[in-house]
């Protein structure tokens, strides 16, 4: 037998080794797992827990009612109606490229972008969201409906889900002011879902107007109701009943919104209003509520809510009298000779005119090496400051803008509310423009010059008005000088007509008028309504005593030849004004008319203007003796289309000489 070498190891004492290693390996091998069952079964169980019940129980969202929109008399103007949308959920649906959105692309007739977008976010939803439902369709006709249940069973994942849309119950009349819905963004999502919203993937957020500004308030809150499904998404009933009563959540109805506005005074104006664009408002002239308000062209709400077209949407881009564009505030327009009794204050308050006067009219007004012309070649002659604004003689006007200079008219303007944004909310707006000499000295090429004043003193050069303004001014003036912010709401209320919030007046400033100065103003503003030779005379009403002043404001210069409405082409026409107020003696509302390309203010804009003033007094006659209607009848439209381009284009009217203004 040899003997062991030095440094040699027994066979015994290496197994004795290796088993060791074993053991450790083992002995650490149990560890880690006890660990990891540690791990998941009691710091991570209830997580994992609630994942495990999401595969078999489901989360249905119960969606709350969007509110109403009513008018202030409680007419329903904007409501929902029943319709069906299509979804489809990545977890619950198998085969999902192979076999399920090539059936929806022909049972809906998908075309390649759309089925694209669905594949990308069925793609995105698997790995963020896998039980989040995207939307397919919105608003399924009657046949894709049948489509869609006749092949129920091939379509693991998809669902049909009873989804409320809007209805927009006058079409394109207010659509400005209600504004319309469309579906929300991812970046939209994200934000507002950030700050405690709860929106989802195919949500249809307000945009524009009242659907814009009141979103949270129309919207509700919606519940949810949880479902024990299969894998294919289906409910299983039968076992819906382990889930408890704490399985369904209520939701919330949104808040109605009542507006200031009469829906029979705006049919009123809609109908008397002649021209294809432009714009009417109606204002409590005591408390800045808007009882009527037109913006023609209008859009049509419920085909920018529903599903429109590539090419629908290109129609209206395209349209050249603009839809989408809200005259009233948001586009901003000469004003013509309804500015001139900013002209007159600014004149009385220097003390350098009175309303007696006299300045003589040859029939223009000479500065320098140019002559600016009055709208009578031949002249009005010797006139005062009252006949001035009667008649609608510039000269008077251009001589006070002569010896004043620009800014003390300016300054009169913007203490009225013009050249600044009248603070609506509802409606987006523009500033428009009350030009000084320090506005001229920046933008105009050559810097301030006397004639930019003799412009502005009849609403002419850089003068721009929104219609929305112009009704605050002779609001103004109408209630001895307070500037209010003008509103679209009277109060929201909840399902059951409780008030949640009532909006009260808003008094901007006092504006720093002489009694005696405005007294003067409304003397003339009467004189140009209810005396002969006043520029609106032949529209007088016969039983109210309207104040008022027209205007027509120049689109391009006047040629050597003054050509009448109808020879020139439509966007070369002037824009006819009327501002007024009634009954003067103790007036409760203001009406603005701009008949946009439309010709002349006495021919043009004057008629539609008495006759909302007319139908405002014959309502306050109506309804002091008439009970008042049940509330929420949903409003049915009687009106006529509205007139077109092409009338606009066909229009053969002639203008009597001495009514020009």
């Amino acid at each position: 037998m040899t003997p062991p070498t030095l440094g040699n190891t027994t066979p015994g004492r290496e197994l004795k080794r290796r088993f060791l290693f074993l053991g450790l390996a083992m002995v650490g091998g149990l560890f880690i797992l006890a660990m990891q069952l540690y791990r998941l079964q009691l710091i991570r169980g209830e997580e994992y827990a609630a994942k495990s019940v999401a595969n078999f129980v489901k989360e249905v969202r119960l969606r709350a009612d969007r509110g109403v929109i009513k008018d202030v008399r409680g007419t329903i103007l904007v409501d929902s109606r029943p319709s069906f949308d299509a979804f489809l959920t990545p977890a619950f649906c198998t085969q999902c490229f192979e076999q399920v959105i090539p059936r929806l692309a022909e049972l809906l007739t998908l075309d390649a972008d759309q089925r694209q977008k669905v594949e990308d976010q069925v793609r995105a939803a698997r790995r963020n969201a896998p039980f989040q439902p995207i939307p397919v369709r919105v608003d399924l006709t009657r046949d894709e409906l049948d489509r869609l249940n006749a092949r129920r069973d091939l379509l693991d994942g998809v669902e049909v889900v009873p989804v409320p849309h809007r209805n927009y119950r006058a079409g394109t009349v207010l659509s400005h002011v209600l504004g319309y819905m469309n579906e929300i963004n991812q970046d939209e999502l994200e934000r507002l879902n950030a700050d405690g919203a709860k929106y989802a993937l195919g949500d249809y957020i307000g945009r524009r107007g009242l659907e814009r500004y009141f979103e949270s308030q129309l919207r509700g809150v919606d519940g949810v109701r949880k479902e024990v499904v299969n894998a294919r998404g289906q409910t299983i009933e039968e076992l819906n009943d382990m889930l408890g009563e704490n399985s369904v959540v209520p939701p919330a109805a949104g808040g109605n919104v009542v507006l200031s506005l009469d829906m029979r005074l705006q049919e009123a104006a809609e109908q008397a209003f002649p021209g294809v664009a432009g714009a009417v408002v109606a204002i409590d002239v005591n408390t800045g509520f808007i009882r009527a308000l037109v913006s023609r062209p209008g859009f049509d709400p419920n085909l920018l809510t529903g599903r429109i077209t590539p090419a629908q949407l290109a129609s209206l881009a395209k349209d050249p009298l603009q839809p989408m564009i809200n005259r009233v505030a948001a586009n901003h327009y000469s004003p013509g000779s309804t500015f001139k009794v900013v002209s007159a204050l600014a004149a009385y308050k220097s003390g350098l005119f009175r309303p007696e006067t006299v300045v003589n009219c040859p029939g223009g007004y000479t500065l320098g090496g140019h002559t600016w012309r009055c709208h009578k070649d031949s002249g009005h002659g010797p006139v005062t400051g009252r006949q001035a604004m009667q008649y609608s003689c510039n000269t008077w006007f251009y001589k006070v803008a002569d010896t004043l200079g620009l800014d003390p008219i300016a300054d009169m303007g913007k203490s009225l509310g013009l050249g600044s944004p009248t603070g609506i909310g509802v409606l987006a707006e523009v500033p428009g423009i009350m030009p000084s000499t320090e506005y001229h000295d920046r933008l105009s090429p050559g810097g301030y010059s006397k004639g930019m004043a003799l412009n502005s003193a009849v609403g002419q050069g850089d003068d721009n008005v929104t219609p929305l303004q112009l009704a605050l001014v002779y609001a103004s003036l109408a209630n001895g000088g307070t500037l209010y912010k003008p509103q679209l709401v009277q109060r929201i209320e909840d399902l059951d007509g409780r008030v949640i919030e009532a909006f009260q007046p808003q008094g901007v400033r006092k504006v720093d008028i002489n009694p005696v100065h405005l007294k003067a103003v409304i003397d003339s503003l009467m004189a140009v309504v209810n005396e002969p030779g006043g520029t609106a005379y032949r529209q007088r009403l016969k039983d109210i005593k309207v104040a008022g002043k027209t205007g027509t404001a120049q689109v391009v210069t006047l040629g050597a030849v003054r050509l009448k409405t109808h020879q020139m082409e439509f966007f070369s026409r002037h824009h006819a004004w009327l501002a007024s107020f009634a009954p003067a003696e103790d007036p409760e509302i203001a009406v603005v008319v701009l008949n946009e390309h439309g010709g002349l203010g006495g021919s043009d804009a004057a008629p539609t203007g008495m006759a909302v003033i007319q139908k405002y007094f014959d309502l306050k006659a109506q309804d002091a003796v008439s009970p008042p209607p049940r509330a929420n009848q949903p409003y049915t439209p009687t009106l006529p289309p509205a007139p077109d381009l092409d009338s606009a284009l066909l229009f053969r009217g002639a203008v009597s000489a001495d009514i020009v203004d």
